[in-house]
């Protein structure tokens, strides 16, 4: 299977992680956190007094966004120095440090929240990723992501995806054509059927540009198969289906599975001969990691 499906545009962008996309988004999170504003922080310490802190793991998983919180303090405080012991895509393991910032505490402490929500939250979504790779990885199966993502996150999301040792859908509505039910019910009652839509988008964009369809039978797959469409997304369909499907296919399109995947049942979907599954929840449902940043005593 050729990997990646897509021609990502934006590609440099997802991995240069001091871009001004992520400037923004730190500046951003100052702002609503009042981060230059810290009245606890201003009122109890001395802004002169230096210290070093450790980032430490307090659960199990896969780290991601290191490059983040190393510009968090740099955007915050340029005296502040920090020091990675881990990189993006590494597995932690509870009480392991991550990295360590030093220099004036005032300036740690009020960045601090800033730093530990991007990596908490890029973490938690690498960990996650990584469980369902890891349950499918005795197959040829790859995990996608999608774009549920949460606006404005959207590359750091879809970073994260990969650091978890996923594949980057499309990174937005311009990459490709994915032809959905809508799309659908709305060109069947102008009397369009599934080969005259495909024919149509063909027609009309570049070869380089695949056509993804959205089917939700077996009658439908074969149909968009037998039509040229690259990639068929099989929408909630039983592993029975799947099967049948995939046996029909004889690798001529790729073959997408998505709806209702988790862990239970991924491995059994990816056995049935699936190119692609496409799990929504590994962006738009996970448990951010446990991390913390904890005082180092001087002595």
């Amino acid at each position: 299977m050729g990997l990646p499906f897509f021609n990502h545009k934006y590609e440099s962008e997802i991995i240069n992680l001091s871009s001004s996309y992520i400037d923004d988004l730190i500046t951003m999170a100052f702002n609503e956190d009042a981060a230059f504003d810290d009245i606890t922080t201003n009122t109890l310490l001395n802004p002169n007094i230096l210290s070093s802190c450790n980032i430490i793991a307090k659960s199990q998983g896969v780290i991601s966004g290191v490059n983040v919180v190393k510009r968090v303090f740099e955007l915050y405080d340029n005296t502040l120095v920090f020091e990675n012991y881990k990189s993006d895509g590494e597995e932690v393991f509870n009480n392991e440090k991550i990295a360590n910032v030093s220099g004036k505490m005032a300036s740690i402490l009020s960045s601090e929240r800033v730093a530990l929500n991007f990596l908490q939250r890029m973490s938690g979504i690498s960990t996650e990723t990584n469980k369902l790779v890891k349950y499918i990885s005795s197959t040829s199966t790859k995990l996608i992501d999608t774009r549920k993502t949460t606006p404005g996150y959207r590359m750091l999301d879809k970073y994260a995806v990969k650091m978890g040792g996923a594949t980057n859908h499309r990174i937005n509505l311009s990459e490709a054509v994915l032809i959905k039910d809508n799309h659908i019910e709305a060109l069947l009652n102008d009397g369009y059927n599934l080969t005259k839509i495909i024919n149509m988008v063909r027609d009309s964009v570049s070869s380089e540009i695949k056509i993804e369809i959205e089917v939700e039978s077996i009658k439908d797959a074969i149909e968009s198969i037998e039509a040229g469409a690259d990639i068929i997304m099989l929408d909630n369909m039983s592993i029975k289906d799947m099967e049948e499907i995939a046996k029909f296919n004889t690798g001529r399109s790729k073959l997408e599975a998505s709806g209702g995947i988790t862990k239970v049942n991924i491995l059994d979907v990816a056995k049935t001969g699936v190119d692609l599954i496409s799990v929504g929840a590994i962006t738009h449902s996970f448990s951010s990691l446990d991390i913390s940043l904890d005082y180092v005593q001087v002595s």
